[in-house]
C-alpha cells in the first residue's frame, strides 16, 4: 500500500527541529499563524477565514488557538497538548486576547517568542492587534525564514507522498490528452479528465485516503489554448479546440496536502515547422535545467544556464519567467530557480523545472516536471512523456 499520510513521528521530528533552531538563537518558543505553518507542525488542516488561528510550541508543551466552530475538529486531528477555543470573530472580546491569555498561561508573557508574523494576517477582512502589542514585556522575533527552511528540505515520507501524487497526476493527464479533439471545449475535457482520475483514485486508495487539499486529481489548460497558450498565466475561457492549436496543460493530485506539478505542451494535429522548432528548443532548455540541478550549487546557476541558452538561440524576446520554484504543499514555494536567488541547493529540496518559450500568434511552449534533489543530481518525480511525437494529438 502506498504512503497516504505522514506519521506522527514525522511531525515530532519537525517540532524538535524548529525548537533546536530557535534554541540556537536563545528563543524560548514559537507562535505561527500561517495556515500552512500551523498544519506543518500540528497536523491540523483547516479552511482559513477571518477567524484567527495560532499554533504555540515550547519545550514543555504545544497548544492551538481556534474559533469555537473548529473546536471538535481540532481536538480530533491536531497533535497538540491543548486546544483553546474563543467564541467568534470579532465578538465582544477579540480573539487575540484569548491568545494573550494562553501565552501567559504557558509562561511566555516575558519570553523571547519566534513568530512567522507579528499577528494574524489581513485575511477575509480580519483586523487585529499585533502579538508584540498584546505582550509588551515579551520579545517578538521573526523566524519565518527558519520555518521556511525546514519546509524546503523534504523527508523520505514527504517524497513518498509526492511520488504518489505524480502517479495520479499522470493518469489525469493521460485522460486529458485522450479527450482532446477539434471542437471540444477546455472545460468539458478538463472536467471529464479530472473526474475520471479522481474516481480512480478513490477506488484504488480506499476509504482511508484523506487528500487534505483543494481537490483530488485534476488536469486542465487554464486558458492556454491556441494563441492564448502564449500567455503563461492565462485564465480559463472555455476555449474551443481547433486543429493546429498549441495546448499547454497542467495536472496534479493531492496526497495528504502534497501535490506535484506536471505540465506539458501538446499539439492538436500535425505540428507546423515553427511549432516543432519552438517545442524542440523548449525541451532542450528544460533538459539543460534538469541536468544542471545538483546539491551544492546556487539556485541562480540553474536559471543562468537557461538564460544563456535563450540568448544563444535568440529566444530572449520569448522569455517570460524564471526556470522554476520549490514545490510540496503550496502552489509556489521558496527557493526559486532564479538568477536573483543564491540559496544553495540541498538534498531533499523539490523543484518544478519549467522554462517556457512564449511566441505571440503561435503559442506557448512549456513543460513542467517536479524533481527531487539527490546526492548525485535529481530524481524525476513526474514522468509523463516529454517528446513531441508522444504529445501530438491526431486531429
Amino acid at each position: 500500500m502506498p504512503r497516504l499520510r505522514l506519521s506522527d513521528a514525522e511531525y515530532a521530528r519537525r517540532r524538535t527541529a524548529i525548537l533546536d533552531r530557535l534554541g540556537q538563537q536563545q528563543i524560548d518558543g514559537l507562535v505561527v499563524f500561517g495556515p500552512n505553518n500551523v498544519s506543518y507542525f500540528s497536523r491540523f488542516g483547516f479552511i482559513p477565514t477571518e477567524r484567527p488561528m495560532a499554533y504555540v510550541l515550547t519545550r514543555d508543551a504545544s497548544a492551538l488557538l481556534v474559533p469555537r466552530l473548529e473546536l471538535e475538529h481540532a481536538e480530533a486531528f491536531a497533535l497538540v497538548d491543548r486546544v483553546t477555543a474563543y467564541p467568534e470573530y470579532p465578538d465582544a472580546r477579540h480573539p487575540m486576547e484569548y491568545l494573550k491569555d494562553l501565552l501567559i498561561d504557558m509562561g511566555m508573557g516575558r519570553a523571547r517568542i519566534g513568530v512567522d508574523s507579528d499577528g494574524y494576517g489581513r485575511l477575509y477582512g480580519y483586523r487585529g492587534p499585533k502579538l508584540s502589542q498584546l505582550l509588551p514585556d515579551a520579545t517578538v522575533i521573526d523566524v519565518a525564514d527558519d520555518v521556511e527552511y525546514l519546509q524546503m528540505i523534504n523527508s523520505e515520507e514527504e517524497l513518498e507522498l509526492l511520488r504518489e501524487s505524480a502517479r495520479w497526476a499522470n493518469l489525469a493527464h493521460a485522460y486529458l490528452q485522450e479527450y482532446c479533439r477539434p471542437g471540444a471545449t477546455e472545460t468539458e475535457v478538463s472536467m471529464r479528465a479530472s473526474y475520471e482520475a479522481s474516481q480512480a483514485m478513490l477506488r484504488a486508495l480506499g476509504p482511508e485516503f484523506l487528500p487534505r487539499g483543494s481537490g483530488l486529481a485534476s488536469a486542465g489548460f487554464r486558458g492556454q489554448i491556441g494563441k492564448a497558450s502564449a500567455l503563461p498565466h492565462a485564465m480559463t475561457s472555455n476555449a474551443r479546440m481547433q486543429a493546429g492549436d498549441v495546448l499547454v496543460t497542467g495536472a496534479t493530485a493531492y496526497i495528504w496536502g502534497y501535490s506535484c506539478e506536471l505540465e506539458r505542451t501538446m499539439i492538436l494535429g500535425e505540428p507546423t515547422p515553427e511549432q516543432a522548432r519552438f517545442f524542440d528548443l523548449m525541451l532542450q532548455a528544460q533538459t539543460l535545467a534538469i541536468e544542471t540541478i545538483k546539491p551544492g550549487i546556487p539556485c541562480s546557476a540553474v536559471d543562468q544556464a537557461v538564460r544563456a541558452f535563450f540568448k544563444e538561440h535568440g529566444l530572449e524576446q520569448y522569455w517570460r519567467h524564471h526556470t522554476g520554484h520549490a514545490k510540496s504543499t503550496q502552489v509556489h514555494e521558496a527557493p526559486f530557480l532564479d538568477i536573483g536567488d543564491h540559496r544553495i541547493i540541498e538534498v531533499g529540496m523539490v523543484f518544478t523545472v519549467e522554462p517556457g518559450i512564449y511566441v505571440p500568434e503561435i503559442g506557448g511552449f512549456r513543460h513542467s516536471d517536479t524533481v527531487a534533489v539527490t546526492p548525485d543530481g535529481v530524481e524525476m518525480i513526474t514522468y509523463y512523456p516529454r517528446d513531441l511525437e508522444s504529445l501530438t494529438i491526431p486531429a
